[in-house]
């Protein structure tokens, strides 16, 4: 009943008190198993969260959560967080059919992404350094993706969905689990080369 009363409580604010700048803010809802990640929710809260071991990484409201960008065939979707308080970027490089802007994504809507394709390549940015990850297993799951339209126009494409990788890191296998996210997407966070 609490959760049922939160959410309410959220979604009135944003619908009564907010304009449209607030929809890129980003909220955190604490998910019921693990306070420390976001609940899993399909509202465009600009959030996502994973396990890294026995570390977290977050979006946080200082950083822009998720960018994408479309070129040669290839989407790269960047999430941009913080680990252990230190900034972070986890990159899923994957094939696509064309597209021209960010309702385009619509297209991603209940696709499953085997990490582990030959095809697919995932990259962690921390301290300026790149790691391009040697995948053992992974899924990136686009769940639901749907159009959010404001004043009848179409503002932003809410992408939510479900990711977990293992892989090699130092020659030992590492974990990150119960990955989610819920992010907004436009103009501003899509761009085509």
């Amino acid at each position: 009943m609490n959760k049922q009363i939160s959410i309410l409580a959220i979604l009135t604010f944003l619908m009564f008190s907010c304009d449209k700048g607030d929809l890129d803010r980003t909220i955190f809802i604490p998910d019921e198993d693990d306070s420390k990640l976001p609940a899993y929710s399909e509202w465009g809260y600009n959030s996502f969260g994973a396990e890294y071991e026995r570390e977290y990484f977050l979006a946080s409201q200082r950083i822009v959560p998720c960018k994408m960008m479309y070129g040669d065939h290839q989407l790269r979707f960047s999430l941009f967080g913080l680990r252990s308080s230190a900034e972070m970027t986890l990159e899923f490089i994957f094939p696509v059919e064309q597209m021209s802007d960010y309702k385009d994504l619509a297209q991603l809507n209940d696709v499953i992404i085997d990490l582990a394709d030959h095809d697919c390549t995932v990259k962690i940015w921390q301290d300026e350094t790149e790691s391009v990850l040697e995948i053992l297993s992974g899924k990136l799951h686009f769940k639901r993706v749907q159009l959010l339209y404001v004043d009848d126009s179409i503002n932003r494409v809410i992408l939510s969905g479900t990711f977990e990788l293992r892989f090699l890191q130092k020659g030992y296998p590492t974990n990150i689990t119960n990955g989610r996210f819920d992010l907004g997407i436009n103009n501003k966070y899509f761009y085509k080369q």
